[in-house]
């Protein structure tokens, strides 16, 4: 999802969104608003504390008395500033709990989400964009949730109770700070839409140097293969510095912002103050009611400071949020169903029927992957699928474990539609080596055990034995418990090709998916395997996939595919004696 001009602004409103999230957890939310009102209240009375304090405390008495009457003014003081603390630490705590918590369930929300995207998603969307998502936006709305809002309505709420104050005990004078101050309103609403449309580009920005870096870190002996070590640095810089002068334009956007409401608003009050000071002198007010005067319009002051630096904040939650939402409100067009019907129990290899299947990827609408492909393999039966590079046999396996659907025609495995099963238990079935060998950043046993995750560890070293991966694994300076490396550095294409061939054998799912599983191995290696992946084929149904055609000459039939249509199909034998494009194509391997 690169970023878009023609997307809405991020609005304020876009923090709705976080409301799911926010629900669970009423009772914290209602204990932070309650001490956050009771600091407030303290923070309100202590001007009146002052009051009592500079006209009471301070007037001419007995000596005795008055020392005695500043004791119980600075103990009532001291109270109030005690309240003021307490309160606040436990909203902090609060809010600040509430942030942790919501982030967290917000990130394992969108994480979720999109691993159950079919792959249709991942075409789009590049994976530094989602972890830019994942990752900034995230802390964003932690930001917000957990400090911002929370110092937003302390703000508020001290604020207007010291506007209200002002206003009760100086009406004259208030009546005119607040016509100067509905004058601030309108600047400060152009700047902020500005604002809002920086932000949300810039964390866009943020995301497309994140996706450049997630792209050129997996594929680093390309990079440096190619010395192309300053290029990509290049591009990088590049990304980084569209993203920085983004941000100096957001940056100063809000500074101009927010020193526009304190000149504004302090210039508003400090003539209210001067209006003040004119009345002691006039003896209208007394000393102790133009402290509290003072202190309410400080904290005014104050509290439109901090609104004008959280409503910043709070426009970039906004955009943040509204990132996340788009991932949580995508649909995968490859679902479960409704109302899924259960596959018949699994007692033996599973039959499996293509029906004059059409289809065509997303990215590629004008051409057909697959059309009019039929297909019928009985329970138990070795089926190789060959042809020339892009014929369409690698689609003919992601079509039957649905990570995409096809346009016409149906699949069908046990005598039941495969969109008529539950995602879950369809791919239960079935068991995929696949040409590219995906191995986790964690140790061989738990790679191995990936494939069957409630496997003793005596159940992997069998499945390691049946790959002839338990020698090369024994070997490694841990053995079983060596730490693989992420994608598995540490280990040869041959190795990681036998400790995925050992996953899927662990599985032992009655159909098994063979895309190039020996591609990468050597001729000693791929013998061996090959035998372990002969004496499993005996008891499930399999489909491989092939390039090097000595690997399948075994199989039950073979049959090949061409510009996504079955052309031919029979025992290499056959095939050979045809002499159609199987025959061609084997002539040139067998004779190189």
């Amino acid at each position: 999802m690169p970023a878009d001009s023609s997307r809405p602004r991020a609005h304020p409103r876009s923090l709705s969104g976080l409301r799911p999230f926010l629900r669970p957890y009423k009772l914290q939310i209602a204990l932070a608003l309650l001490f956050l009102f009771l600091a407030a209240a303290a923070t309100l009375v202590f001007p009146l504390a002052l009051r009592e304090l500079i006209d009471g405390g301070l007037a001419p008495q007995d000596r005795g008395t008055q020392l005695l009457a500043l004791r119980e003014h600075f103990a009532l003081l001291f109270a109030v500033a005690a309240a003021m603390g307490v309160f606040s630490a436990v909203r902090f705590y609060l809010m600040s709990w509430l942030g942790e918590r919501v982030t967290a369930d917000v990130r394992n929300a969108v994480y979720a989400h999109v691993l159950q995207q079919s792959p249709e998603f991942f075409e789009t969307t590049q994976t530094g964009e989602v972890l830019s998502r994942l990752t900034t936006d995230t802390t964003l709305v932690q930001t917000v949730v957990g400090s911002s809002f929370s110092m937003g309505l302390r703000s508020s709420v001290t604020g207007l109770g010291a506007l209200a104050m002002l206003i009760w005990t100086n009406p004259l004078i208030m009546a005119q700070v607040l016509g100067v101050l509905l004058l601030v309103v309108a600047p400060s609403v152009w700047f902020g839409r500005r604002v809002r449309r920086l932000s949300r580009a810039s964390q866009d920005r943020v995301a497309d140097s994140s996706a450049i870096a997630a792209e050129v870190l997996n594929a680093i002996p390309v990079v440096q293969g190619y010395t192309a070590e300053t290029r990509e640095t290049q591009r990088f810089d590049n990304a980084t510095e569209n993203a920085f002068a983004t941000a100096r334009r957001r940056v100063r956007a809000r500074a101009t912002l927010m020193g526009f409401i304190i000149v504004a608003t302090s210039g508003a009050l400090l003539w209210g103050l001067y209006q003040g000071t004119q009345a002691v002198i006039a003896g209208q007010i007394s000393a102790g009611h133009l402290g509290q005067t003072v202190v309410y319009i400080l904290m005014l002051a104050g509290a439109f400071a901090v609104l004008g630096e959280v409503y910043g904040e709070l426009l970039r939650a906004a955009g943040a949020t509204e990132r996340l939402m788009e991932l949580l409100h995508l649909r995968s067009p490859i679902a479960s169903p409704a109302q899924p019907l259960a596959l018949p129990p699994a007692q033996g290899p599973s039959a499996l029927r293509f029906e004059a299947v059409t289809f065509h990827y997303p990215s590629r609408p004008a051409q057909a992957a697959l059309a009019d492909f039929t297909l019928d393999v009985r329970p138990g039966e070795t089926v190789a699928l060959v042809g020339p590079s892009g014929a369409g046999k690698s689609t003919v396996l992601q079509l039957l474990l649905r990570f995409y659907d096809p346009q016409a025609g149906r699949i069908v495995l046990d005598g039941v539609p495969i969109t008529a099963v539950k995602l879950q238990d369809l791919r239960a079935r079935m068991a995929l080596v696949p040409q590219e060998p995906v191995l986790f950043s964690a140790s061989a046993l738990e790679n191995i055990r990936y494939g069957r995750p409630d496997a003793s560890d005596e159940e992997v070293r069998a499945a390691a034995r049946a790959a002839y991966a338990d020698d090369f694994i024994r070997a490694l300076p841990q053995g079983y418990d060596t730490f693989l490396g992420e994608r598995g550095v540490r280990l040869s294409g041959g190795q990681r090709q036998r400790i995925a061939i050992a996953r899927a054998m662990l599985k032992n799912a009655p159909l098994m998916l063979l895309d190039e599983a020996t591609s990468a191995l050597d001729a000693e290696s791929e013998r061996m395997v090959q035998a372990a992946l002969e004496s499993a084929m005996r008891d499930r149904t399999t489909l491989v996939i092939a390039h090097r055609l000595a690997t399948v000459q075994q199989a039950d039939r073979i049959v090949v595919i061409d510009q996504g249509r079955l052309v031919e199909q029979g025992t290499h034998a056959a095939l050979v004696q045809a002499n159609g494009l199987y025959a061609r194509l084997a002539a040139l391997q067998f004779k190189s």
